[in-house]
């Protein structure tokens, strides 16, 4: 466990992708309801002056993610495809740091912090370099690349914030996201939506 870090404020919104959004190849059922909040996540934090950072998921077409090479999803986010680009109503801040994971074929890479800047810095190196100390975590899913994006956050200690009204999950089994964010939250994390979220001093 590393010690506390200090620093500034950012938002981390993961794989708002259309595969992942109703009619898409891994759909997260509702995913596309937290589009317009997510929205106003990105406007409140950028009206802070604070960073944005954006995921997505990548792949090759040829990858041990996929059912076909003896993962356990069908094929999605292909990278190129029209199911990898982000869902159409996502505002994505020109100044946004977009971070592409699952871009090799022998990783799975859930979490944020698998994913590289086109400067090829991971998640951590690019927080650490703009001076974050604590993230505000929403996106899809949450029982998956929220979850693991969180947990590892906390583990290399950023603080850290789930915004439950910009989550949705998958729930393979019946309660995998409420099983996920009470992980989340007995791991040392916060929670708040958007009429909660304070990001002053940051």
């Amino acid at each position: 466990m590393h010690e506390q870090r200090q620093g500034k404020k950012a938002l981390v919104i993961a794989d708002v992708q259309n595969d992942f959004c109703p009619s898409g190849a891994l759909a997260v059922p509702g995913g596309d309801r937290i589009v317009p909040v997510v929205n106003r996540y990105i406007r409140l934090f950028r009206s802070a002056g604070l960073p944005v950072y954006i995921t997505r998921d990548w792949h090759p077409p040829v990858t041990i993610h996929f059912k076909e090479f003896g993962g356990a999803w069908p094929p999605h986010c292909v990278m190129g495809t029209k199911g990898a680009e982000f869902h159409p109503d996502l505002e994505v801040p020109g100044e946004a740091v977009v971070l592409s994971k699952g871009d090799t074929p022998n990783a799975d890479n859930y979490s944020a912090f698998d994913g590289h800047d086109e400067k090829g810095r991971r998640l951590e190196k690019v927080l650490e370099d703009d001076g974050v100390a604590e993230i505000y975590v929403g996106g899809l899913a949450t029982d998956y690349c929220v979850r693991q994006t969180a947990l590892d956050a906390i583990g290399k200690g950023f603080r850290v914030t789930v915004l439950l009204d910009a989550v949705k999950g998958v729930d393979l089994e019946p309660g995998d996201s409420e099983r996920a964010l009470k992980e989340i939250m007995e791991k040392g994390a916060g929670s708040t939506d958007i009429d909660g979220v304070d990001i002053q001093g940051g």
